[in-house]
């Protein structure tokens, strides 16, 4: 099943084997999320996660935001406001990237906003641009998070940081996103999809079995105790061992060391 399915609002392209790149594509309304365009991203990925071949998601934004958040303007002249924020699940795009198996990148190249905010929260990497704001303005606007970000983030930065901005409505810039873990790197502008592209290629290349139960592990530990993750991990780790063939390991380990040979400083 084939993902190539362009909206006006939403590119999609395949820029190698194994990986899809999404670009919300609304520049004038800094991507925020209209109805349609919620619709599109959500099914992009549900497309994504019936597409065997897909194995990475890179997603970014046109312009100089990466995503506003829900459309206000819309928002404002719904009938029924509530019906407007709840949508369905065909409409829920951060349920459609729970649901994608392998991993999501988020290329972070400006401003992410309350529900952007939450959608690149919903990503399992983000690399940020030097010009890439964070901030979480839903108690300004006077609404509650639903996908996520008040468990989330506190997750992340911890639960001071996490308040200090979501109880304020305050920007936090990429250095200090970096600084507290929010992204794992911070690159100028020019170097973001780049790199995004890069770490997806890196991901795309492990076994394809191992990178969605791997995703799965760490997520599914994520959500007990560590006593409760080291349990679940001992338990899936013999499962995994009982189907390995030591000749497959043997094979393995050699292409392990042959990547390590061709390993270049910048690769650290």
């Amino acid at each position: 099943m084939s993902v190539e399915i362009d909206t006006p609002l939403l590119r999609v392209e395949r820029p190698f084997a194994g990986c899809v790149l999404l670009t919300l594509d609304r520049p004038t309304a800094r991507n925020a999320l209209s109805r349609a365009l919620r619709l599109a991203l959500a099914g992009a990925f549900r497309r994504c996660q019936d597409d065997p071949e897909v194995r990475v998601v890179v997603l970014t934004g046109a312009g100089a935001a990466f995503c506003a958040g829900l459309d206000l303007k819309e928002l404002g002249a719904a009938a029924e406001v509530s019906a407007s924020i709840m949508q369905p699940e065909a409409e829920d795009p951060v349920l459609a990237m729970e649901r994608f198996d392998g991993p999501i990148i988020g290329a972070i190249n400006g401003a992410a906003v309350t529900g952007g905010f939450e959608l690149a929260l919903a990503c399992d990497v983000l690399i940020a641009s030097t010009q890439a704001v964070f901030a979480d303005t839903h108690a300004r606007v006077g609404v509650l998070p639903g996908w996520g970000l008040s468990q989330k983030l506190p997750r992340m930065i911890g639960p001071g940081r996490a308040k200090s901005l979501s109880l304020t409505g305050n920007f936090l810039d990429a250095r200090r996103a970096g600084d507290w873990g929010l992204v794992s790197e911070v690159v100028d502008p020019g170097q973001l999809l780049p790199r995004a592209l890069q770490l997806a290629a890196d991901m795309a290349s492990v076994l394809p079995e191992a990178l969605p139960a791997y995703k799965r592990l760490i997520d599914d530990g994520l959500r007990g105790s560590l006593a409760e993750g080291l349990h679940l991990e001992k338990q899936r780790s013999a499962e995994w061992a009982a189907q390995l063939a030591a000749a497959d390991i043997e094979q393995r380990r050699d292409a392990v060391m042959a990547r390590g040979r061709q390993r270049k400083p910048e690769d650290y």
